[in-house]
C-alpha cells in the first residue's frame, strides 16, 4: 500500500504541466479495460501508449541518432567504495528489498497467478543478478512487486511477456543507448501508466490481516520513508500479536 501510494504521488508529480497528454493516455487503458470485458481482447493498452509517447517525442525533439553501446569496463570497488556504499546505499535499500522485492513479490504471485514462490529463491535470484552485473556497471536490480503489478495489468501471464520486454529493450539498449532517447518520451505518459500500477498494487494490499498496520505503514512510506515505515510496521506487528495472546 505504501508502495502504492508514490506510485500515486510520483504519477501526479509527472502529470502537473501536461494534462492533456495524460488524460488521452487514460482514456485508451480504459477503452481496452471495457473492450477486454466483453469482447476479450489482447489488451495491447501500454504497448499503444509507448509509442505515442515516442511519436510525440520525436515530433518535438526530432529522431534521436544511433548511439551504439559501449563496452563495459570492468569496475573493481576498494575498501571505501564498499564502506560508503553499505552505508549510504545497502542498509537504507535493505527494508525496501525484503519488503517490496522479495515479501510483497511472494505475495503477489499467489494473489496474481497463484504460485507459491520460495523468498529464499527471490533473495539469491537478486543478489546473483547484483555481484554478476556491479563489477561491469550495471544498475542495482530486483524483483519489484511494482514492476510485476503493472506487467500482470497489461496482460503478461507467462514468462513470454519477459521474452517479448527483452526483444523490445535490447535493441533500444544496444542502438540508441543515450540518455537522450529516454528523454523523449513525455513524463505524462508515465504519469498515466504509474496510475493503474498503483491501483493494481493498491488493491491486492488490501487483503491484509491488519487494516491498522498496513494504514499505519503506508502513510508513514508515503510521509516519510519505506525503511520507517517498516520498522514502526513490525513493532506495531508484534505488539498486537502479543495483545491478541494476552487479552
Amino acid at each position: 500500500m505504501g508502495l502504492a501510494l508514490l506510485l500515486i504521488k510520483t504519477s501526479i508529480n509527472f502529470i502537473i504541466g501536461d494534462y492533456i497528454l495524460p488524460i488521452i493516455c487514460v482514456i485508451i487503458v480504459i477503452l481496452f479495460l471495457l473492450a477486454n470485458k466483453f469482447y476479450k481482447i489482447p489488451d495491447v493498452s501500454a504497448i499503444l501508449i509507448l509509442l505515442i509517447g515516442i511519436i510525440v517525442g520525436f515530433s518535438i525533439f526530432g529522431i534521436p541518432s544511433i548511439s551504439i553501446i559501449s563496452l563495459p569496463n570492468t569496475i573493481i570497488p576498494t575498501v571505501q567504495d564498499f564502506l560508503k556504499g553499505g552505508w549510504f546505499l545497502a542498509i537504507p535499500q535493505a527494508p525496501l528489498t525484503i519488503t517490496n522485492a522479495i515479501l510483497a513479490t511472494t505475495l503477489l504471485m499467489q494473489d496474481l497467478v497463484h504460485r507459491d514462490i520460495d523468498p529464499d529463491k527471490l533473495s539469491k535470484s537478486i543478489g546473483l543478478m547484483n555481484i554478476t552485473s556491479v563489477p561491469f556497471g550495471g544498475f542495482p536490480m530486483c524483483h519489484g512487486a511494482g514492476g510485476l503489478a503493472a506487467q500482470y495489468r497489461f496482460g503478461a501471464r507467462t514468462g513470454g511477456s519477459n521474452i517479448i520486454s527483452g526483444l523490445i529493450l535490447l535493441p533500444i539498449a544496444l542502438f540508441f543507448a543515450s540518455p537522450e532517447f529516454v528523454a523523449i518520451i513525455p513524463l505524462g505518459v508515465f504519469g498515466a501508466l504509474l496510475v493503474f500500477f498503483a491501483i493494481e498494487l493498491g488493491k491486492h494490499s488490501l487483503k491484509t490481516d491488519s487494516y491498522i498496520v498496513t494504514g499505519i505503514m503506508a502513510i508513514l512510506a508515503l510521509i516519510i520513508n519505506i525503511t520507517i515505515a517498516f520498522i514502526i510496521g513490525m513493532i506495531l506487528a508484534y505488539g498486537l500479536t502479543k495483545i491478541h495472546k494476552h487479552p
